[in-house]
């Protein structure tokens, strides 16, 4: 079965920097913003983009994010084509390793890739925050005659030198690629979004392989190749909302400025709809102070204490005589009485036990990981 565009999402990483909260589970499947979980975005925009051929690849802890996505099916992806396929490594009996890096990650799943025969091959992470139709970039690549397309993000000079830089010519065709440089010469700073002409890509793969020389990373390896055989390479330029939510700040301040109604990622946007495995009912989004006369349960959420400017997600329960600011508390955390936390993230099922303290700074995030139990619990 033919497919013009077959969607890829990256998704096996450890995400070591998320620390305690990926301790169990993978980066992709962490909660955010009260009723999502990271890849939820990026399966949307696929859903959204009219892209219903997927293959998810996955390699540490698995096991919570298949069950989150399953068929696709939260997402509308199994109603139009072929819906979602999880993707797990494997050793061959040539003794291949575990995925080494991006690009060996799709050299490892060539035969799923080629039972959809596609024309283009979609390449995404599972762990960036935005909203983006890929049939535009698509639309691009195809007037560009491209065999490679990368998302590119303006930023600041300043930031420049923490990103892949993709310096171009006036045509938007990119003829130099620089890691992280000191003195960056643009401020294109790549996505890690890629359209490729499938073809193409496979048999620089497979070459590649069969030589001994793999291409194992694609910002390190494959793009570079593509620059010095001189492969029609172009970048293509974002405007919008976008984070990559792979730090504890970084997931902590995406959670703060989802609050924010002015935030440009528009969540209430329903011509671009956001879809989760979750409750349909929204979690519960604080902005002020809210001392409550007596307990009130919102979403599953039982509340009995103040919550300022802080995510209650689905199934928590707080406290008499709590304060929680600045907060960010994932599903099923039990937060005792006469707590008070700032600045923090709660992981999924914590526990913070009566009269505890979870204190951090806007420049250091304080975080309970998933099924901690800190400070004092009443015996039951």
């Amino acid at each position: 079965m033919a497919t013009e565009m077959l969607g890829m999402i990256l998704a096996g990483g450890q995400g070591t920097r998320l620390g305690k909260l990926t301790k169990s589970t993978a980066k992709p499947s962490v909660p955010f913003g009260g009723r999502y979980r990271i890849i939820d975005f990026t399966l949307s925009n696929l859903s959204n983009s009219g892209v219903d051929t997927v293959g998810v690849i996955t390699q540490y802890q698995p096991l919570e994010l298949n069950r989150h996505v399953q068929n696709g099916a939260s997402w509308g992806l199994n109603e139009r084509g072929a819906g979602v396929t999880i993707l797990q490594p494997y050793a061959s009996s040539e003794g291949e390793k575990f995925f080494e890096g991006t690009a060996h990650a799709i050299y490892q799943n060539i035969a799923y890739i080629d039972s959809y025969a596609p024309e283009y091959l979609l390449i995404l992470s599972g762990d960036h925050i935005y909203k983006m139709d890929y049939e535009q970039m698509l639309a691009q690549h195809k007037a560009k005659k491209a065999a490679l397309t990368v998302a590119v993000m303006p930023v600041s000079m300043d930031e420049a030198t923490r990103f892949g830089i993709m310096n171009t010519d006036d045509t938007e065709r990119i003829i130099e690629f620089e890691e992280k440089p000191a003195k960056p010469k643009s401020n294109l700073a790549s996505m890690g979004i890629y359209i490729f002409n499938w073809d193409t890509l496979r048999r620089y793969l497979t070459e590649s392989y069969a030589t001994g020389s793999g291409l194992e990373d694609f910002g390190k390896d494959v793009i570079p190749a593509y620059l010095a055989h001189n492969e029609p390479t172009y970048a293509y330029a974002f405007h919008g909302y976008w984070k990559d939510v792979g730090t504890i700040h970084s997931l902590w301040e995406a959670n703060m400025e989802f609050l924010s109604p002015h935030n440009s990622l528009n969540i209430a946007d329903r011509s671009w709809r956001i879809y989760s495995q979750a409750d349909a009912n929204p979690p519960l989004f604080v902005t002020t102070s809210a001392t409550l006369d007596r307990a009130m349960v919102v979403d599953g959420a039982f509340i009995a204490g103040t919550i300022i400017h802080s995510i209650i997600s689905r199934n928590v329960k707080v406290g008499e005589g709590a304060v929680i600011k600045d907060t960010m508390v994932m599903p099923d955390a039990v937060i005792g009485k006469n707590v008070h936390i700032d600045h923090a993230i709660i992981g999924e099922n914590a526990v913070v036990g009566d009269g505890g303290e979870v204190i951090g700074t806007e420049n250091e995030i304080a975080v309970v990981g998933y099924g901690e139990v800190v400070g004092r619990r009443e015996k039951e």
